[in-house]
């Protein structure tokens, strides 16, 4: 935390015109992906493995998630990888827009209260913010193991008209992709006999 995580925090607060993702990558970097709470970092180190000719943000608040995941960035010397670690809207805010090729909002808290549902983060100021950053034709995936927030999702995704549900039949939501590897969070979920959806959305 004291070492590694200063060189990779994205200076949000120091870019006054917007801030162009691809400069924070060293080299250059073919398109810029984000990843909104990601946990452990797992799924956010296979892609940036996978596809080391992308540069990745990651999002996470809390030190726990953050350390798991320098932990490996520093092990791997993944150098595709840069962290926020604050409320992702700040970031996306900050985005110049559509410079983001691909969003990922993988198992978030489901707030499963009514009263909590207003911090659920898939609501219409964030998708607002996500569409902008995201480029024509990027993608945005989100997965939840949790019913209720999943047909939450699904209201709000369906009155959009900035996005495309690529789905045609239902293992293309049900059925998790070969590039989206299993978090955590959706390994707990199918300990516990939840099935899983997968969303992919494409920014029109």
């Amino acid at each position: 935390m004291d070492d590694v995580l200063p060189d990779l925090l994205v200076p949000v607060a120091e870019q006054a015109n917007g801030l162009d993702p691809l400069t924070l990558f060293p080299g250059t970097k073919k398109e810029a992906w984000l990843e909104i709470g990601f946990g452990k970092g797992e799924h956010l180190a296979h892609q940036a493995r996978t596809n080391p000719d992308v540069g990745i943000i990651g999002v996470e608040p809390f030190i726990n998630g953050l350390a798991a995941l320098l932990g490996v960035i520093d092990d791997e010397e993944l150098a595709n990888v840069r962290l926020y670690d604050d409320d992702a809207a700040l970031l996306l805010a900050a985005l110049v827009p559509g410079s983001s090729s691909r969003v990922f909002v993988l198992f978030p808290d489901p707030w499963p209260k009514s009263r909590h549902h207003k911090r659920r983060f898939i609501r219409p100021e964030n998708l607002d913010l996500i569409s902008r950053a995201l480029r024509i034709g990027g993608e945005l995936r989100i997965g939840t193991d949790h019913t209720d927030y999943g047909n939450w999702i699904l209201r709000h995704m369906v009155q959009r008209t900035d996005f495309e549900w690529q789905a045609e039949c239902p293992g293309d939501w049900r059925v998790r992709p070969d590039d989206w590897p299993q978090t955590r969070y959706e390994a707990k979920a199918v300990r516990e006999g939840r099935s899983s959806i997968y969303l992919r959305y494409t920014r029109v």
